[in-house]
């Protein structure tokens, strides 16, 4: 992997311009330290952070060269969850540690058939989807929630 341009550095969004490629990843692959990726454009590079971090769409790698390497959220399968209360359903979703996307008349999660059964029984409409996952930051809009498996 030496022959890799290494990445040390991340811009995050709002705080560069003009990006010399992308890299689309899941939400999950948005999290990470050491690891070879691929751009748009089947170009190789090494992320190589000092420590984990959480990435969001929009943020940007910044290789040693220079160039600036889009992230950009893949789309993904979730779980679309509307209802009448969706206060209420959102409170059951957060209670479990899930990451979700709350949106004015939806919330989006990740497909978990415990969580699907359970929202299910709370009375939530629930539809398979594909789009980009970009969930709520964690406490102070930033970082990440986890499941009860951390």
């Amino acid at each position: 992997m030496t022959d890799l341009t290494p990445a040390h550095t991340i811009k995050r969004s709002g705080h560069w311009d003009d990006a010399h490629d992308s890299c689309v990843l899941t939400y999950d692959e948005r999290f990470l330290r050491r690891k070879r990726l691929l751009t748009a454009h089947n170009q190789g590079f090494l992320v190589d952070l000092p420590h984990t971090e959480s990435l969001n769409h929009g943020d940007a790698f910044l290789l040693e060269d220079g160039k600036l390497i889009e992230v950009i959220a893949a789309e993904e399968a979730l779980l679309e969850i509307t209802g009448e209360d969706l206060v209420r359903l959102a409170w059951h979703i957060g209670n479990r540690h899930c990451p979700c996307q709350v949106e004015p008349t939806r919330l989006l999660i990740q497909n978990d058939h415990v969580i699907r059964d359970m929202l299910g029984k709370l009375g939530a409409t629930l539809r398979d989807v594909s789009e980009p996952f970009i969930p709520e930051g964690g406490a102070y809009g930033h970082g990440r929630t986890h499941s009860h498996a951390h």
